[in-house]
């Protein structure tokens, strides 16, 4: 059992070293070119997300009423289970969002809805010096939401989370 554990993070070190380059690639590159990019920060939505690891799931009231689930990248997986903070450059958190509804087979059950959002973070501290090190998208049916929008990103973080290197989700082990 314990060497089943060691051979994990084995791996899973190994994929995110891996991962990180890739990562710092994704954002912003001839990889992406006529990809939708966020205004400001250039982050895209990165291919192969919905294959990453759970972080968390979470459940926002009203008036947003959502249902949200956070999943990561190899590098981010691997600092939240190392309790590494600051996240190291490469990291690459990804929140999914649905209204939730009432479950049509279950009542005491809420269920995804209509998809919302689609919100990434990228941690690249040359790239984005003025944001903590981290570039925001927010995606609305696959387009990135305006300007005005994006601005609002690392201010809401900043004054919230900012002795967590500016990241809301907590690992839910």
């Amino acid at each position: 059992m314990a060497s089943d554990f060691r051979m994990h993070r084995r791996l899973l070190a190994a994929a995110a070293r891996l991962t990180a380059g890739f990562a710092l690639v994704s954002a912003g590159t001839a990889q992406d070119v006529g990809k939708p990019a966020s205004p400001i920060y250039g982050v895209t939505i990165p291919d192969g997300y919905r294959r990453w690891l759970l972080i968390a799931p979470a459940s926002e009231g009203e008036p947003l009423n959502e249902l949200r689930v956070v999943l990561g990248n190899a590098v981010a997986v691997e600092a939240y289970t190392r309790g590494t903070l600051p996240f190291p450059d490469g990291t690459v958190l990804v929140k999914l969002a649905w209204k939730h509804v009432a479950s049509p087979e279950f009542e005491a059950a809420t269920v995804p809805g209509m998809a919302t959002t689609v919100q990434v973070m990228m941690k690249d501290s040359k790239r984005y010096p003025a944001s903590g090190g981290w570039g925001f998208g927010r995606f609305v049916d696959g387009k990135p939401a305006d300007e005005a929008e994006h601005r609002t990103c690392f201010a809401c973080h900043e004054a919230r989370v900012k002795d967590r290197d500016y990241v809301f989700t907590r690992y839910a082990r």
